[in-house]
């Protein structure tokens, strides 16, 4: 039987001790299950166990990851004999580097991430890699020190350009809270006999045609594309897509697209096409056999490259 792990992400000072305090306080949260709290950072806020419902909480600290291993954990696990972990990470380490070390039975059931107002475009700026890190996969993302009356948009458009699906919550400093309820239009319109995607949005384009593919199904779409060998063999089969940056150079992947096209096979790799194409949702041995966008081209014609090869989110 796997133990559920909550993970609790987020910089040094952003929020996350004094939430899982709270939490463990918490009867609805904390009803007697055995809970293994592991603390990966040395922060600020020191944890009270006096405070909690039950006696039902053990805490084990890590002063460096390089300490972390399935064995350290496992040991862990048999000594307390937990139902549940929590995991304060250490915000200056990638979130992986974690979850790597965890146990077999260990399973991922929710990961929030915490992040200061006052200094998460800061951290943007100067860490970006470590900020995409922790908000790519995170359920939700709870802005702590946000003044009433603030300007939340910028903090809106940092979490959504990384995760699309992520709930967003603002802490006020006047002790309330909000969820975020923006809307998120897309800069193409859906709905239109032709979608066309200019070349800034392929990213945002390529992200949401892979996450909720089924409104796209019977449309057609536009766009400029590089040419890519989808599998050996198959001549009738390309992948156009784009070169995405998702926070640096380090990270650049080729985002794309299968596509049908008799004679695909004799054009030239990484040459630039214009494609317009129908689009289904189908079983595909690229999506290991489950379904998933696929296009069939009406029209591939040579064009030049544009202004900018490598776009972003």
């Amino acid at each position: 039987m796997s133990i559920p792990v909550y993970t609790f992400t987020g910089f040094l000072e952003s929020g996350k001790s004094k939430f899982v305090q709270g939490t463990l306080e918490d009867e609805r949260f904390n009803a007697g299950e055995k809970t293994l709290l592991l603390i990966c950072e040395e922060g600020v806020e020191e944890y009270d166990c006096s405070t909690y419902p039950h006696k039902n909480v053990y805490i084990e600290r890590f002063s460096s990851y390089e300490d972390l291993s399935e064995e350290a954990l496992k040991t862990l696990e048999n000594k307390h004999k937990p139902e549940r972990v929590l995991a304060e990470l250490n915000g200056m380490e990638k979130v992986g580097a974690f979850y790597d070390k965890m146990p077999q039975d260990w399973e991922i059931t929710q990961e929030v991430m915490f992040a200061d107002a006052t200094t998460i475009a800061s951290y943007n700026a100067n860490m970006r890699e470590l900020v995409v890190d922790k908000l790519l996969d995170c359920e939700m993302v709870v802005f702590n020190r946000v003044e009433k009356g603030q300007d939340v948009m910028p903090l809106h458009k940092l979490a959504r350009a990384v995760n699309r699906n992520v709930d967003i919550v603002y802490d006020y400093t006047d002790g309330t809270t909000e969820f975020d309820e923006i809307e998120d239009p897309l800069p193409f319109d859906v709905d239109a006999p032709v979608i066309e995607v200019e070349d800034e949005d392929f990213a945002l384009f390529y992200r949401d045609i892979s996450e909720e593919y089924e409104p796209y199904h019977g449309k057609t779409v536009h766009f400029k594309a590089q040419v890519a060998r989808l599998l050996k063999g198959e001549d009738d089969w390309f992948a156009p897509g784009r070169f995405v940056m998702t926070c640096c150079e380090d990270d650049i992947t080729f985002m794309a697209l299968p596509c049908k096209w008799v004679g695909s096979g004799k054009m030239e790799v990484r040459s630039w096409v214009d494609v317009t194409a129908t689009i289904s949702v189908e079983n595909h041995s690229i999506y290991q056999e489950e379904r998933g966008p696929i296009l069939t081209a009406t029209s591939v014609t040579p064009t030049k490259k544009p202004l900018v090869g490598t776009v972003t989110f």
